[in-house]
């Protein structure tokens, strides 16, 4: 008996070792979950979303960390019901090592506690809830793009600034347009005309337009991104609100692809962002014209984050040498952010939110007589966001 029992202790001991030499292997392929809203009207955001992801892979030789890396791109529909479909795919089927590319809230909120749960990164590059900035922050949530009132708060306080005494605000919605609100009305501190919220994913703005005629008010914060924003811009335009009201926005809803849409309507519109393609750095300089030499347009504040979302995942992968099964050691690489953003620098909060520069845009023509955005000033240094002391991470 005591043979057998030397033996069953051996092979537990082997056991344990192969468990521990396991756990210490680097992966040989790196895979990514990319859901984003690929068709309706939300779509070219997604969209440039993932050409920026792209374009950093094509960079990285289709590799992430110097692992061969699988994206699996899927669209979400801009329908939770599918997100949560997908994302379920994504985690037990597909077993993927990050998640990225949703654009909208609402889905962001829907996917988040499966992925969390399944200690999978989730990093975002673009939707930034405030719930996933405070009270809800999780380990495995990292937002390379912002939290959702940032690009707000800094239109508010450009129209402080500036001195506009009556404001109406427009936005869809749902959690992306309350956290624009709340963003917006962070820093101005003028009178509020009417806010006004409007159906997520809704073209015909002829009843808000008659609401807004009838306030008079001398400037109007607007943020509907993709369509929304094309049809309401060209609409306000159309109905002549323009000669008396000026339109303010976030770069979501000023960006190149409304700009492409809509043309010489948006000419002499403000609008923040924490990107811009005349940013003058190296990463920058060569991201905008790979872009553009890739896809034949300029690249969008949406792309940029793509691009960085990208690049925030090799570096990570790079860092732990692929043993991405140590979750403790790509968290800490993740948070390290060894990377060169194309925005300059920035660094992550302790919610794993952006703490970072927030710029001013004005919508004219360039040298080449594009209608495009310039970059105007910094309206904040180092902006982090409004939520973090409610962050109790571990």
């Amino acid at each position: 008996m005591r043979p057998a029992r030397h033996l069953i202790a051996a092979a537990a001991l082997l056991v344990l070792a192969t468990s521990a030499y396991c756990a210490e292997v680097a992966k040989t392929t790196v895979k990514v979950g990319f859901l984003s809203t690929l068709s309706g009207p939300g779509a070219g955001l997604g969209i440039d979303i993932r050409d920026g992801f792209n374009l950093a892979m094509k960079t990285l030789n289709g590799k992430l960390g110097g692992l061969p890396a699988e994206v699996i791109i899927a669209d979400d529909q801009q329908k939770p019901e599918v997100a949560q479909q997908v994302t379920e795919k994504f985690l037990k089927k597909d077993k993927v090592d990050f998640m990225t590319g949703i654009v909208f809230s609402n889905l962001m909120l829907a996917v988040g506690p499966a992925v969390f749960a399944n200690q999978t990164y989730y990093i975002s590059a673009n939707a930034g809830p405030s719930q996933y900035a405070g009270a809800e922050c999780s380990t495995f949530y990292f937002n390379v793009a912002s939290q959702n009132d940032g690009l707000h708060e800094a239109v508010g306080k450009y129209v402080q600034d500036k001195g506009f005494k009556n404001v109406v605000l427009v936005a869809p919605n749902y959690p992306g347009g309350t956290d624009a609100m709340s963003g917006f009305k962070r820093f101005y501190k003028g009178k509020i005309g009417e806010e006004i919220y409007t159906k997520l994913g809704q073209l015909d703005y002829a009843a808000e337009l008659a609401q807004i005629r009838s306030l008079k008010p001398d400037a109007v914060f607007f943020f509907l991104p993709g369509g929304m924003g094309i049809n309401f811009v060209k609409q306000f335009v159309a109905a002549g609100l323009s000669a008396d009201t000026q339109l303010f926005a976030p770069g979501f809803a000023a960006d190149e692809d409304i700009i492409k849409a809509v043309g010489a309507p948006m000419l002499g519109m403000f609008n923040s962002s924490n990107w811009a393609h005349d940013l003058d750095n190296a990463e920058n300089k060569r991201f905008v014209a790979d872009f553009q030499k890739d896809y034949g347009r300029l690249p969008s504040l949406y792309a940029s984050l793509g691009y960085d979302a990208a690049m925030l995942m090799n570096a990570a992968v790079r860092d732990v040498k692929g043993k991405l099964d140590d979750k403790t050691a790509v968290r800490r690489a993740l948070e390290a952010k060894r990377f060169k953003s194309v925005r300059g620098e920035f660094t992550f909060n302790t919610n794993h939110n952006p703490i970072q520069n927030y710029y001013l845009r004005v919508i004219g023509k360039d040298a080449q007589g594009r209608i495009t955005n310039k970059t105007m000033g910094t309206i904040f240094t180092n902006h982090p966001d409004a939520y973090v002391a409610q962050c109790k991470m571990q």
